[in-house]
């Protein structure tokens, strides 16, 4: 923004006022805010403003009122209007065509969103980007990767836009023969070519196109379409598709091969941290040294790190897991990967490096595929799972526009042709959202958008959907559908990256707050179940054993009596915090009721498992916790566990063995393991 934009925000809700005018100053706006209708008009007889964002309901008036007052004297000052009520028809078209609202935002929304819609308001000021293959051919490919590719496909697509027209043009000569069917074929190439042209830079078709499509809808069929206006239209559209297409540079610059991950090595060995650095470099993953707990800390603070390599005696017997606790203790940290290292590897060293929360433990020193594993491991379990979109538009060419536009180490998207197949893809893909082209052959957007809003497995999914048309009645009839959002063609590609990740953050941070249990931040039972079939599928693909543990906290009810259920409630959430950071982070942790934790731990064995609970269990013991009088108490733990495949294939089986195991570990007294 070459000149800060002035902002009238006429809010009544301080604490929002505060949280979006600070984010939108951050932005380079100047922000302005009343939170009366007459501290606003005070501020506006002082200053100019160059757009305001009203509340719709004020103190003392309504926001639609404040704007009517305010056209009397601002007829053309752009106005966004937030509101959590006016959703209805007559409201709608009170506020955009008598009072020239811009845009209805509905609460709640995030400062982001706002940003988004306040920055379009200025958009339509700014010089117009240059028409046609220019406008994706002129980004310079060193600096933007992605755009070199945008620029190849763009003269790709030119390339063959002759070839559309003149093939539109012989459809057109047999529909004026009376052919319906090619009538159809036409008007659907027609559509493809307004919506999609100007995704690829062609502007000037894409509007030619549009016309000629307003010319081709004009008529119910044939007989009664105005073939002058057509004609007319026609012309236009293969004049602006004759335009040369900008040549694309032969030699691209060679893209910088990104590094896979980067891990901190923790050794006092210097030729060991040697060695972990040439690894590194063959391998492609950067490697950070440190020989000490503090350098390590202190580098982990200081930037991002996928996971540590830790050795398990740093400085002195088990001097790595102190270590690795100071690193997960540390904000930002907690879900840190571990690997340790060591000499010996025998079963008391693995069991504390499980209980410590590592990922591997690796023989010392370790070797090329040893150290490619855990890079590869604890990379992806630091880096949140990639988002995944699928596009559905029977246009190929839109498909690849909306794919190039959108995909990244954060999003993955597929791409589907055939919407008779949507639910099959579905099931296939289990995306986070759903782009739909509203006008397709067979079922339309709007259709296919009712349909999942009817089906209980997929009523959640956010869907945005992709139009030509952005007419009152289609925003209408989108959002009775069931849609969350909908987005124009051409599609400009900074307004769909900003609408999808708005929607798929909002989406991830919905899902978190269903599948978390509040008090312990573990799984809750359904979601924990997923997960545990998860591992068990895994386990039987890989021949793995797998231990189902239930953890119960003993005399739990009169914790609650005798000290009061918040003490109770602290019991928990620490224990919960203990759960997330002691164990490994492929490692299923849940809640199941009550004072009842689970925990799967995929690769152990009943025996195994045993010994890592056992210092769980220890460590819980030690814990102090404070009664709501202010007196000290202690509390102990009763585990049962069960071991797939031995205890049984399914998780039904291990659910019921390791429950039958902690009723015995309680009826023998409790502070106990029964395997």
């Amino acid at each position: 923004m070459n000149e800060a934009k002035t902002l009238l925000f006429l809010e009544d809700d301080k604490d929002l006022q505060t949280l979006v005018g600070a984010f939108l100053r951050e932005k380079g706006y100047r922000v302005e805010a009343a939170r009366t209708a007459a501290e606003a008009r005070t501020l506006l007889s002082k200053m100019p403003v160059d757009a305001a964002i009203v509340d719709g309901l004020l103190p003392g008036v309504t926001g639609a009122d404040f704007i009517r007052e305010l056209r009397k004297t601002l007829p053309d000052l752009p106005v966004l209007f937030a509101s959590a009520f006016w959703k209805d028809l007559k409201s709608h078209e009170m506020l955009t065509r008598q009072l020239k609202v811009a845009r209805i935002i509905h609460k709640p929304y995030r400062p982001e969103e706002l940003f988004l819609w306040v920055n379009q308001l200025f958009a339509k000021k700014l010089p117009p980007p240059p028409t046609g293959p220019r406008a994706l051919a002129d980004v310079d490919p060193l600096r933007d990767e992605l755009a070199a590719s945008l620029v190849a496909l763009n003269a790709e697509y030119g390339a063959r836009l002759k070839d559309k027209v003149e093939g539109l043009q012989t459809l057109l000569g047999e529909a004026r023969e009376g052919n319906r069917e090619s009538l159809e074929q036409a008007s659907i190439i027609t559509h493809k070519l307004h919506g999609t042209a100007g995704s690829y830079g062609f502007s000037e078709v894409s509007l030619a196109a549009g016309r000629l499509e307003d010319a081709l809808r004009a008529g119910g069929d044939g007989a009664r379409l105005d073939w002058g206006m057509v004609d007319v239209a026609f012309r236009e559209l293969a004049a602006t598709a004759s335009v040369p297409v900008m040549p694309v540079h032969k030699e691209l610059p060679s893209a910088v091969l990104p590094t896979e991950g980067v891990l901190l090595v923790v050794d006092e060995d210097a030729e060991l941290l040697a060695e972990a650095e040439r690894l590194g470099r063959s391998h492609v993953v950067r490697v950070l040294c440190a020989r000490t707990a503090d350098q390590a800390l202190a580098l982990a603070r200081k930037q991002w790190v996928d996971g540590v390599v830790i050795h398990m005696h740093l400085g002195g017997e088990m001097g790595g897991v102190q270590a690795a606790h100071l690193l997960r203790s540390a904000e930002g940290l907690g879900s840190l990967p571990l690997v340790f290292t060591g000499a010996k590897g025998g079963l008391e060293e693995r069991v504390v490096a499980a209980h410590a929360g590592a990922s591997m433990f690796l023989p010392r020193p370790f070797t090329g595929p040893d150290f490619v594993a855990a890079a590869e491991r604890m990379v992806a379990a630091r880096r949140p799972e990639r988002a995944r979109v699928l596009v559905v538009d029977d246009d190929p060419e839109a498909i690849s526009a909306l794919v190039q536009a959108l995909a990244s180490e954060q999003v993955e998207v597929v791409g589907l042709g055939d919407a008779h197949r949507l639910m099959e893809s579905l099931a296939e893909h289990r995306p986070d959202l759903l782009l739909l082209d509203v006008q397709m052959p067979g079922p339309s957007g709007f259709d296919l958008c009712r349909i999942l809003r009817s089906t209980p497995t997929w009523q959640d999914l956010p869907v945005l959907l992709i139009t030509a048309h952005l007419g009152l009645e289609f925003r209408l009839a989108a959002f009775q559908a069931g849609a969350d959002d909908y987005i124009s063609k051409p599609v400009l590609r900074e307004e769909l990256r900003a609408r999808v990740q708005a929607r798929l953050e909002r989406a991830r941070l919905s899902k978190e707050r269903v599948e978390r249990d509040a008090l312990t931040g573990l799984l809750t039972r359904k979601p924990f179940i997923e997960g545990m079939r998860a591992r068990l599928s895994e386990a039987r693909r890989q021949h793995r054993s797998l231990a189902l543990c239930f953890l119960d906290v003993d005399h739990f009810k009169q914790v609650n009596d005798r000290y009061g259920h918040l003490a109770g409630d602290r019991v928990l959430a620490r224990l919960g915090r203990l759960l997330g950071s002691r164990f490994r982070r492929e490692d299923v942790r849940g809640r199941w009721g009550g004072e009842e934790l689970v925990v799967g731990l995929l690769g152990e064995t009943a025996a195994s498992a045993k010994a890592i609970l056992s210092r769980t269990m220890a460590e819980v013991a030690q814990m102090t916790f404070d009664g709501d009088g202010g007196e000290s108490f202690h509390v102990t733990l009763s585990v049962g566990i069960a071991e797939a495949p031995v205890d049984g294939g399914s998780l039904e089986d291990l659910l019921r063995a390791a429950d039958g195991r902690l009723h015995r570990a309680k009826s023998n007294g409790r502070n106990r393991i029964e395997v």
